[in-house]
């Protein structure tokens, strides 16, 4: 496996800091509000198999917001440049919670390169009835607490986390957030106009237990999504790759195998 790195990359005039590491077929990992965030232990057994791509955001870190990013179809269109900029073809798109929901609206729009799609506790859509705690109205710890199931992985990752070496990028990753996310709050109206478009091979993958996105988000986007698999891992919360790695690495290595020389894929 090649040994992870950071790397800079400029996509049409933007500079751009991701992680990349693993050999094999590529997997753009697109993250949510950690998306500043290190190398972790699901990303090194996912690299045994992909060539593992984990961009920081625009507007994430030290990066100032650029004038260009309004919403998250501005997030989307930037990805599909990313893709191209690295010349990369039957891409495996994979993304949690916020890097979900871009990946989804990646998807909706271009799926040329595309071989499957993976959506992880992803919002988007608007469904009231479902419930849901509103990240905007937590604070730090309790954003991390509620994302997931098992407390004692929880107070690991508040030590892992919040960190003061890590504050600034930490306040800047929320600014941006909020700006992408906080009117409409947490979805785009327009996405399930549209969401029939997506007709890369796609799986959604949640947890019984996410307190963020219960999981009825994700049977609604397994209705917008014709073909959609879906897979519920019991005692878990939102942030899946954490508290259940072996299972999260293990279903997205699997749908991706079986979906390596699909016709639906994109060529």
């Amino acid at each position: 496996m090649q040994t992870p790195e950071f790397q800079n990359v400029t996509v049409r005039g933007q500079p751009l800091r991701l992680l990349r590491g693993g050999s094999g077929a590529p997997l753009l990992w697109l993250r949510g509000a950690d998306a500043s965030d290190t190398w972790r232990d699901y990303m090194t057994e996912l690299a045994q198999s992909f060539d593992i791509i984990a961009p920081e955001h625009p507007g994430f870190g030290n990066v100032l917001k650029p004038e260009w990013l309004d919403d998250i179809g501005d997030m989307a269109w930037f990805y599909l440049d990313l893709i191209d900029a690295l010349g990369l073809q039957r891409v495996h798109l994979a993304g949690h919670g916020l890097g979900g929901w871009i990946a989804a609206e990646m998807a909706m729009r271009d799926a040329r390169k595309l071989a499957t799609l993976t959506l992880v506790g992803a919002p988007g859509n608007l469904l009231p009835e479902a419930g849901g705690e509103d990240p905007f109205l937590r604070n730090e710890e309790q954003t991390i607490e509620d994302q997931f199931h098992d407390g004692n992985l929880a107070a690991k990752e508040l030590e892992h986390r919040l960190t003061p070496e890590t504050e600034d990028a930490r306040i800047a990753n929320q600014m941006v957030i909020a700006q992408l996310a906080w009117s409409p709050r947490w979805h785009d109206p327009r996405l399930r106009k549209w969401a029939h478009r997506i007709d890369t091979p796609t799986l959604i993958i949640w947890g019984e237990k996410d307190l963020v996105s219960p999981p009825a988000h994700a049977r609604e986007w397994q209705r917008l999504i014709g073909g959609a698999e879906l897979e519920i891992i019991p005692a878990c919360g939102h942030a899946v790759p954490l508290e259940k790695p072996a299972q999260f690495v293990s279903l997205v290595s699997g749908f991706a195998s079986r979906h390596a020389h699909s016709k639906e894929a994109a060529s």
